[in-house]
């Protein structure tokens, strides 16, 4: 059996649904459903066991012979969050307890970690785990510096021969779209963000480039489908001798204007270009260019394919954000 924290949430629900729809029965779904829109993330969903936060532990330790691996994607996300206590207890601390947990009981553990820890991507994409390298990274938000944090920690545990899961894997993943999104508001991907004002006839306005390298609309983003990065995970349950901290994007960086213009053709809508000016508050913090580097994930033998972008955002509204019930 899998637990999976985090499971009503973006990510986490549709790796439930996959897992659900493949081997019903084989999960223990950790979350707080506490709105009406993670509810909805999750309805579709049978043969799931429910477990609070409050009493994972307790679960855990009496449950250890049925557990086969903890999926950790649970986490406070939010970018713009300015409690640095409240996001390191559950982004670090709890993550440091599922780590031991699964070290002490010899259960796989594969863990979420984000691209945010590369800040503003001058320093590269390269998912080393070596401490020296990682040291050298300057994320962008409080966000980021927890998943960094974590990242930092486990290198530390390798690198001193510490007591470590059987099998680790922490994923960074990239931007990440597709269904489920729409409890994350405004921390939402640009195509759950932009769909309902281009569905309408709308023009979504795209940030104007502040950055002289960069024209407007041309800042780039690696856009990774979620169903790709369930794969990644499924991949790894598959293949317990591998342990390592991956990148987990398409590998192909795309504009802002290539994105527009995919959820514009899946509204069947036309493209017309407008502006705004970033906001003042994110100008510092924001990221002109992503991409993810996965020579790591290949040279440890993930051989598939990622969704194009247009692919992916044809999926997303097609089959889900344009049906009267949006949710997977």
């Amino acid at each position: 059996m899998l637990a999976i924290t985090g499971a009503a949430g973006f990510i986490g629900s549709n790796l439930l649904a996959v897992l659900d729809a493949t081997s019903p029965g084989s999960v223990v779904a950790i979350d707080v459903v506490d709105n009406d829109i993670k509810q909805a993330n999750v309805t579709k969903r049978s043969g799931v066991t429910w477990i609070k936060p409050s009493d994972m532990q307790c679960y855990l330790d009496g449950n250890t012979l049925d557990i086969d691996a903890i999926i950790h994607l649970g986490a406070e996300t939010a970018t713009t969050a300015t409690d640095r206590d409240a996001v390191f207890a559950v982004n670090v601390d709890l993550s440091k307890t599922l780590w031991a947990w699964c070290s002490d009981n010899k259960k796989p553990f594969i863990y979420a970690s984000s691209a945010s820890v590369y800040g503003d991507g001058t320093l590269g994409f390269e998912d080393d785990l070596s401490g020296r390298s990682m040291a050298k990274l300057k994320p962008l938000n409080i966000y980021g510096e927890s998943k960094l944090a974590f990242d930092q920690f486990v290198a530390e545990q390798v690198e001193a021969g510490k007591p470590t899961p059987p099998q680790w894997a922490g994923l960074r993943f990239f931007n990440v779209f597709g269904p489920n999104e729409r409890h994350k508001g405004t921390q939402g991907s640009v195509v759950s963000q932009m769909h309902p004002v281009v569905s309408r006839g709308d023009s979504y306005p795209l940030f104007r480039s502040h950055n002289p390298d960069f024209a407007d609309g041309e800042q780039k983003r690696d856009f990774v489908y979620v169903d790709d990065c369930i794969a990644v995970i499924r991949w790894l349950l598959g293949n317990s001798r591998i342990s390592g901290l991956f990148n987990v994007g398409s590998g192909n960086a795309r504009t802002f204007f290539d994105l527009a213009r995919a959820v514009h053709q899946a509204c069947n809508q036309e493209f017309q270009p407008k502006w705004r000016d970033t906001p003042q508050a994110l100008r510092e913090h924001y990221q002109y260019f992503t991409q993810a580097d996965l020579t790591r994930l290949r040279a440890a033998g993930f051989k598939d394919s990622f969704t194009s972008l247009e692919e992916g955002v044809n999926i997303t509204i097609r089959d889900y954000l344009a049906q009267p019930d949006p949710f997977r």
